[in-house]
């Protein structure tokens, strides 16, 4: 059975997908060849949707396990700062036109992402599924995806569903059909779709209600 949190650990994988991919273009670029400017942009966006995550889970699944597993999310929000840290080397690189720096700061972000995704996945959310009710779940994974502004939607979905494999496509997809209201989760159908292209298909045959959306 599908639960919400099943919802933040597809987005974490999208994650790892992107940052690994981008880290490999990193180091292409510093080995001389063409792309670093595409490989910053495409950085600067994954950490603008890494940013409305970690605030969403800041506030929603820490208070929620706050109220379960005290201090517990301290440590995850000092690992919020430390990525915060990160970006800030990575975007003194940027500016500064250094493909060999850039690299290098990238490569030092994705281990620490990594990391940390990991122990949240592992933990954090471990600790969450066990103690938190699966309506609680539900009501905080809302306030996360609440976190997106909706003019940056399309660009999030368009950004998200390309990284997911099949099971995580899934998932997502009946989590935002349980969230949203029926008008918003059709409109969020159509990005899919667009997002997704001919790929659409295998997820109408995993998610047959689709069809009629």
């Amino acid at each position: 059975m599908t639960s919400p949190i099943d919802a933040v650990v597809a987005i974490h994988n999208a994650f790892r997908v992107d940052i690994a991919s981008i880290d490999e273009a990193a180091l292409s670029a510093a080995k001389g060849m063409p792309g670093l400017q595409e490989t910053v942009d495409r950085f600067r966006f994954m950490n603008e949707v890494l940013v409305w995550h970690a605030d969403g889970e800041e506030q929603s699944m820490f208070v929620e396990l706050e109220a379960v597993a005290p201090c517990v999310a301290e440590a995850y929000e000092r690992d919020h700062r430390a990525l915060d840290t990160a970006f800030e080397r990575l975007n003194a690189a940027v500016t500064a036109r250094d493909a060999l720096e850039t690299a290098r700061a990238t490569s030092a972000f994705k281990y620490y992402l990594d990391v940390h995704l990991a122990k949240e996945d592992a933990h954090l959310y471990r600790i969450i599924r066990e103690r938190v009710s699966v309506e609680d779940q539900a009501k905080a994974v809302g306030v996360m995806a609440g976190g997106v502004p909706k003019e940056r939607f399309p660009e999030f979905v368009g950004w998200l569903y390309p990284l997911m494999g099949d099971q995580d496509r899934e998932n997502m997809t009946r989590i935002w059909q349980m969230l949203m209201p029926a008008d918003v989760f059709i409109g969020a159908c159509g990005l899919i779709q667009r997002a997704l292209g001919e790929e659409y298909g295998d997820l109408v045959r995993r998610v047959p209600e689709l069809v009629a959306a």
